[in-house]
């Protein structure tokens, strides 16, 4: 499900901001872009918003401002001071001049390329500053689960107008039925008195009753209407109900095509049709529904 969720955690001299995305998928699809000195957290990170978030293509973008100068990079005074001595003595040796600014700026470039002389430190961050992180995370996390919660909601109430919607079509086809035996039953006579032969009366009956019956589709009608009961059911559940919903429109999608099968009607064709557009439609958003 899509969703847009934002934390943040203020320390004394940082502000850590998180943002998570998430677009519908099927299964977690968890991207994690933070800076490197967070590295350490990542596989926290990754635990806590897959616990929260369960399901979708989820991005989180973590950033972090400073509200004074810092460097993982210094300078080693000491090492600095003894190249440039044995530098200034080695130039003195061969007969160089050192004592020119020209000199200076020179030597200065040549001892910073020198080994040791800038060290770089190990970024690590605080126990205080990982607890910020991680409840930046997790408020953002909470913020976007409740945005999909919001979203769950809509999608639930359309989902079921449109169980409604096929219920009433299901009904609309009770008047065609009777039609429909009638008119099955004057097709057979008519095309029995075009063949001017003696027919068993009763053998006729018996026939035309076991063909009424294939054509029956009151069963099919009975176990859409529990279908539906149960569709609307499990939907008032809280949590977990998109997958067992699919399960659940897989079963009508099966009483409605025999339905359709075993139509015979062009009357009862368009209404199933119109129940297949709707049950569609509810395939398509239950895929965006944990």
């Amino acid at each position: 499900m899509t969703g847009f969720g934002k934390g943040e955690a203020a320390l004394r001299n940082k502000k850590i901001t998180v943002e998570i995305r998430s677009l519908n998928s099927k299964q977690l699809d968890l991207a994690l872009r933070l800076p490197a000195v967070y590295r350490q957290s990542e596989y926290e990170i990754r635990n806590l918003v897959t616990r929260l978030l369960q399901r979708g293509k989820v991005d989180v973008f973590v950033s972090v401002e400073s509200q004074v100068v810092e460097t993982s990079a210094h300078i080693n005074r000491e090492v600095f001071a003894a190249y440039a001595g044995q530098l200034r003595e080695a130039a003195r040796a061969a007969g160089l001049t050192t004592d020119t600014p020209e000199w200076d700026a020179a030597a200065t470039q040549t001892l910073m390329r020198l080994p040791d002389v800038v060290a770089t430190e190990a970024e690590t961050i605080s126990e205080e500053e990982h607890a910020a992180l991680l409840a930046a995370t997790e408020a953002a996390a909470a913020q976007l689960d409740a945005f999909r919660t919001q979203e769950g909601a809509t999608l639930i109430a359309d989902l079921l107008r449109r169980v409604d919607l096929i219920e009433q079509y299901k009904e609309e086809v009770i008047p065609f039925e009777q039609a429909r035996t009638e008119t099955v039953k004057a097709r057979i006579l008519e095309n029995l008195s075009k063949l001017a032969v003696e027919v068993d009366r009763n053998r006729l009956e018996q026939e035309m009753i076991f063909y009424l019956e294939k054509l029956d589709i009151t069963e099919e009608k009975v176990r859409l209407t529990n279908h539906c009961r149960y569709f609307r059911e499990v939907a008032a559940q809280e949590e977990g109900v998109g997958r067992k919903l699919g399960f659940i429109a897989q079963e009508m999608g099966r009483e409605i095509n025999t339905m359709g099968s075993k139509a015979n009607e062009t009357n009862i064709q368009i209404l199933v049709v119109k129940m297949k557009d709707e049950l569609e439609k509810i395939k398509e958003q239950v895929l965006n529904i944990l």
